[in-house]
């Protein structure tokens, strides 16, 4: 039988900080930098996509008024 308790690839003692910096990096700029932007997108797809239907079928409302 194969001994699987030792790990082969360990990682070296400050490999693991660097490697949660750049985590740590990367997600405060999804936070800070792309999720705004993908929030603004969408809401502003939306009001889009409203104001074209409302052009095309017209305001809500009853008809006539």
């Amino acid at each position: 039988m194969l001994d699987t308790s030792v790990k082969q690839d360990a990682q070296p003692e400050g490999a693991g900080r660097v490697g949660r910096r750049a985590e740590l990096l990367v997600f405060a700029i999804i936070a800070a930098f792309i999720w705004p932007v993908v929030a603004v997108g969408v809401v502003g797809g939306y009001g889009f996509l409203i104001w074209m239907t409302q052009l095309i079928v017209g305001p809500p409302g009853p008809p006539g008024h």
